[in-house]
């Protein structure tokens, strides 16, 4: 089943006057079940390419569909809606809200798209046992190291049954053991449960783990494999 295909996808910015295709021209389909990792060096792409497929930023020209919807046709009120319901994310600065403990972080995209209070503490306190961080539920994130926040983060990306979960470094902010403990969990997720995880990384711990890795260079697929 194709979840992700963009057409032509390209994503131009400005600098000083003089336009920079960060994305140029890519056509990708990305099906259910994949573990792809997208790597390249610095300035290749990688997370523009990313916030494009997961309708954060919009490309300057070309198409990006989920699940065969258009989401150029979206208004900025529905794609924000799809990316409650369809889309998870896990970004290297974990970006918890510091104030909610880790279950209050874990329902509050429930929250908002309206799921009963008993509903959002059950589905909540089962994915963090299936992550094994029960212990963790009523910790906020200063009491937290960092590859427990990581967890607490992928444990909200998946706690709505997204079609796909977007990743951008991950382990950026973690220790290399932390990291594979951390690989550990998503690889886990992947076969148990068939969620699709799309990561944007140069780290190589993370390449290394890749079934499907794209490589980019100036916002171009070089290789496919």
């Amino acid at each position: 089943m194709e979840v992700i295909r963009t057409e032509k996808l390209e994503k131009i910015y400005g600098d000083n006057g003089v336009p920079v295709k960060a994305v140029d021209g890519v056509d990708l389909t990305i099906k259910k079940g994949e573990f792809l990792v997208i790597a390249g060096p610095s300035g290749s792409g990688k997370t523009t390419l990313l916030n494009m497929i997961g309708a954060l930023d919009q490309p300057t020209s070309g198409k990006v569909y989920l699940e065969g919807e258009d989401l150029s046709r979206k208004s900025r009120s529905q794609l924000a809606n799809l990316r409650l319901r369809k889309l998870g994310f896990v970004f290297q600065a974990y970006n918890l809200i510091p104030v909610l403990n880790a279950l209050e972080n874990i329902e509050f995209t429930m929250m908002l798209i309206g799921i009963s209070e008993k509903e959002r503490e059950d589905r909540a306190m089962k994915v963090m046992e299936e992550l094994g961080i029960n212990e963790l539920a009523y910790k906020r994130p200063n009491e937290m190291s960092g590859g427990q926040q990581q967890r607490v983060a992928v444990a909200r990306a998946i706690v709505n049954n997204p079609s796909i979960v977007l990743a951008d470094e991950p382990t950026a902010n973690l220790d290399s053991k932390t990291g594979e403990s951390l690989l550990d969990l998503m690889e886990q997720m992947n076969k148990e449960k068939d969620i699709t995880f799309v990561f944007s990384s140069h780290d190589p711990q993370v390449i290394n783990r890749a079934k499907r890795l794209l490589k980019l260079q100036d916002g171009r697929i070089k290789i496919d494999g």
